[in-house]
């Protein structure tokens, strides 16, 4: 436990995320190639990233411990407390490269987020349209398997007669 750990969990945090954008680029390359069958699979590895990513915060909690402890930091640290409360020497310009690179992903992982929410409601909405268009008129076959279409019009029935 120390700052070599938490910078090795910091990598592994850039690259997961790294991994999220791309897997989100691909999820926006099949949304806008019109190519709906690829989407949910998709989808899936993005969840199955962002469950790392989940695990990979708590070792990050961990380890922030572990380095404020030694820093004389707080527990609750943030990677910019760390950065302020860092000795002289390469760890202050270590940390703060990762907190950079994690800033810029983030922006990244949520502008393409936002993109493909929008593909996303678009494709929604007009699947939607395209099935309030549709007139379903349901049937049922006789026993010559001969189509009988419904009527348009409805019918009661009173059972107490």
């Amino acid at each position: 436990m120390g700052v070599n750990e938490l910078s090795a969990v910091l990598w592994r945090e850039r690259e997961l995320l790294e991994l999220l954008l791309f897997k989100l680029e691909e999820e926006q390359l099949l949304l806008t190639a019109g190519k709906s069958r690829w989407v949910g699979h998709a989808s899936r590895e993005i969840e199955q990233v962002m469950v790392r990513l989940r695990d990979i915060a708590l070792s990050r909690s961990v380890e922030v411990t572990s380095v404020g402890t030694e820093w004389a930091c707080a527990e609750d640290a943030t990677l910019r407390e760390i950065i302020a409360a860092a000795p002289a020497g390469p760890w202050q310009d270590i940390f703060a490269a990762h907190l950079t690179a994690l800033t810029e992903l983030t922006v990244q992982i949520r502008d393409i987020r936002d993109v493909n929410e929008q593909f996303l409601r678009t494709a929604v909405r007009s699947v939607q349209e395209t099935l309030a268009g549709v007139e379903a008129a349901s049937g049922t076959y006789d026993s010559s398997g001969a189509a009988q279409h419904a009527h348009a019009s409805s019918m009661l029935f009173d059972e107490k007669l």
